[in-house]
């Protein structure tokens, strides 16, 4: 066999091959791209005996996605995607001098497949289909963030010169605060909007008691306040005007790629099976579609899709001492999914409220609480797609479901 070290880097990637005994056969820099691929089997083929197949190559790499990537499970070889804090720590068994470079990272991890690729994890078979909701899923939920950030900094100007929109404009992101603060970004501007254009801009966004909302932002903007000097004030309403510029923008493609979002992850075989779960919505099914794959071999178990999901505790005993803690190196997307379903099932599932309040009638915690909730659900959603079953509510909650463990808050 063969152990191929990949370090990469946006324009080149180092490389050492081993063989099973741990000796270097080669090792290059090879370019980003075709070239690049082409000379790494080169190179392989040099070295690969002549009756071994592909899959007699083992390659560690620190991602697990982008073309090259795909170029090495295309060409058969087993690829294993290692976290590059794994990488970090495995590199002090060597060394506690601290020092690093990329010929030796690419030493490290053709080390790591070698010795311990029963303890790696290989890149996930997902099909494209997969792949292709994770592509929209993650591009709408990176919008999304962008959203809230400008929306923040749009706040913290008005905050400063015009408090009187924080009063009248409870979502800074709706339709008609954008529209109405894109005309009226001054406070003196903005007192004298007559009450038709307000009501029109509301009716527009089509809001119920259109009337009585916009009466209420009328009287909102004509409230006294404090303010800044008229020049610093005009400074700011141009600062207003750029960030409401960029949430139109954002507005309109968030929307966009959420029909997208839609319409990938409604021809994936899945989506029933995730959609039928309590507190998954199209959308938020298929954040979790996504971030978990389809690969039917990933997971071997329930806990280890509860690990993956970071919702599982983690738990550090030394003699006599032992503490559960919650897992703080996650998947971010996911964990985000997981919670916002946990939220929503309190309210959709009998089951999962009643799993709820008991965990909360033991002293845990909200956020606790809801990760425990998160995990379970994580647990019954791997035996729905296991099964090829969608979500039964008899099934998922037992008459009186005990919660195991508590998290830490």
């Amino acid at each position: 066999m063969l152990f191929v070290g990949d370090d990469w880097a946006e324009e080149h990637h180092d490389v050492e091959l081993q063989d099973e005994t741990g000796r270097r056969l080669t090792k290059a820099k090879l370019p980003e791209g075709i070239a690049g691929v082409t000379r790494l089997h080169a190179m392989i083929g040099e070295h690969l005996a002549k009756d071994a197949d592909a899959t007699q190559v083992v390659v560690g790499i620190e991602t697990d996605r982008g073309p090259w990537v795909q170029a090495l499970i295309a060409a058969g070889y087993q690829v294993y995607a290692i976290n590059p804090l794994q990488v970090a720590r495995y590199r002090e068994r060597r060394s506690v001098s601290g020092g690093k470079s990329d010929t030796a990272d690419a030493h490290t991890l053709a080390d790591m497949v070698r010795a311990d690729r029963h303890q790696l994890r290989p890149v996930a078979g997902d099909s494209d289909q997969s792949e292709a909701v994770k592509v929209v899923t993650r591009a709408h939920k990176t919008l999304i963030w962008e959203q809230t950030r400008h929306m923040l900094r749009l706040r913290s100007a008005l905050r400063e010169y015009f408090p009187a929109a924080l009063a009248a404009f409870a979502d800074l992101t709706a339709p008609e605060a954008l529209e109405l603060l894109a005309k009226a970004p001054e406070p003196t501007s903005a007192a004298r909007l007559p009450l038709t254009r307000i009501l029109a801009a509301v009716k527009r966004a089509r809001r119920h008691n259109a009337a009585v909302k916009a009466a209420a932002i009328r009287d909102a903007l004509r409230a006294d306040h404090l303010g800044q000097p008229p020049v610093v004030t005009t400074a700011y309403a141009a600062t207003v005007r750029a960030q409401i510029a960029i949430l139109t923008t954002l507005n309109t493609e968030i929307k966009a790629l959420q029909e997208q979002v839609r319409a990938h992850f409604g021809q994936h075989p899945d989506a029933d099976i995730y959609v039928s779960q309590p507190g998954l919505s199209a959308v938020l099914g298929a954040r979790v579609l996504a971030e978990f794959g389809d690969d039917k071999t990933r997971y071997a178990s329930a806990k280890a899709r509860k690990n993956y999901a970071g919702t599982s505790p983690i738990t550090r005993q030394s003699g006599k001492k032992k503490i559960v803690l919650a897992r703080h190196v996650h998947n971010d997307r996911l964990v985000d999914a997981v919670g916002l379903q946990a939220l929503t099932a309190i309210r959709a599932s009998p089951g999962a409220r009643r799993y709820y309040d008991q965990l909360r009638a033991r002293g845990v915690g909200h956020r606790a609480a809801l990760r425990q909730l998160g995990n379970r659900l994580v647990g019954i959603l791997h035996g729905c797609l296991k099964t090829s079953m969608p979500y039964d509510e008899a099934t998922a909650w037992p008459a009186s479901p005990q919660p195991v463990g508590v998290n830490a808050a």
